[in-house]
């Protein structure tokens, strides 16, 4: 411990994952919820017919949600440190200029280009199986609350990729990752259904948890809507926003019935294999690993059931 504690002394501060220092405020803020979500339950009742009451806990997926959090923290640190060698070559050889750190607009740049680039891959994520496979298990709770903020992936391969334009640009790489630790720790407290719809204009313009809600929304009209990370407005701009009409459904399309942190993110990869293998064709082989999540070949579709 005093190794590990010596090397991030050795770190500038920038590199020091904001992230790791928010983590008690995340779990401070998951104990109130949840204090709570038991208080109302003992006064309400936590029935709500077929799914969970608005803002429940429930022990075994609670702990999962926070068990796949352990683990990312491990996993995302590893993506990171990889990630850090190739942005830096980026921005000493490839970059056209380097922008300051001490500018203000370097900051805006890479806070607003993290939350673009966020758009852009969680969007991709939802429309191409092989990437959804790395996403589905932050969706893969029936309940809604900050715990499943902290039910996250641990394959960041897309989104290191899809941070590469920035360093391109000249921003410093401690600054990308900075700003998507800003970005991650902004996407925490919109995982509640203790927040309801706030001002007119913060909705307009910022992601909030009445927002985020219908992107955990497995009902038709809510499903791959409201990509934002902090902003809505690229939503808004792209044709991707949907405003929260009701409660929704909370999980997958086709729910996965267990509380085992591995398989909840391995087993889309898992039915790729099995789909890819079945199959006769190229074309098909490629439309269920690349296609949307659900794609079949055009005669089955047709087919009688």
């Amino acid at each position: 411990m005093d190794g590990v504690r010596t090397l991030l002394d050795a770190l500038p501060a920038p590199m020091r994952d904001p992230v790791l220092f928010a983590i008690p405020f995340f779990l401070l803020l998951l104990v109130l919820e949840w204090t709570a979500a038991r208080k109302l339950e003992s006064l309400a009742g936590a029935s709500a017919g077929d799914r969970p009451a608005a803002g429940a806990y429930q022990r075994r997926d609670a702990w999962a949600s926070l068990s796949m959090g352990l683990v990312s923290v491990a996993t995302t640190a590893a993506w990171k440190s990889a990630a850090l060698l190739g942005y830096s070559a980026i921005y000493a050889y490839l970059a056209p200029w380097h922008l300051s750190a001490t500018r203000w607009y370097t900051w805006v740049i890479a806070l607003v280009g993290v939350d673009l680039l966020f758009y852009t891959y969680h969007r991709i994520a939802h429309r191409v199986r092989l990437i959804w496979a790395t996403h589905q298990a932050h969706h893969s709770s029936q309940y809604f609350n900050f715990a499943t903020a902290l039910r996250q992936k641990w394959n960041n391969s897309g989104e290191i990729l899809m941070w590469i334009p920035l360093p391109l640009l000249g921003v410093p790489p401690w600054m990308v990752f900075a700003s998507f630790s800003v970005n991650l720790i902004y996407q925490f407290w919109v995982h509640t259904e203790r927040i309801d719809k706030l001002w007119r204009p913060i909705e307009f313009v910022f992601n909030t948890p009445s927002h985020h809600r219908v992107h955990h929304g497995m009902d038709q009209l809510y499903l791959d809507r409201n990509y934002g990370g902090i902003f809505i407005l690229w939503d808004r701009l792209f044709g991707t926003f949907q405003a929260e009409e009701f409660r929704p459904h909370y999980g997958l399309t086709k729910q996965v019935d267990t509380y085992n942190i591995w398989t909840l993110q391995t087993h889309e990869y898992l039915a790729i294999a099995r789909d890819v293998r079945s199959a006769h064709r190229w074309r098909d082989r490629l439309g269920y690993a690349f296609g949307p999540p659900g794609w079949v070949p055009r005669e089955a579709a047709v087919s009688p059931k």
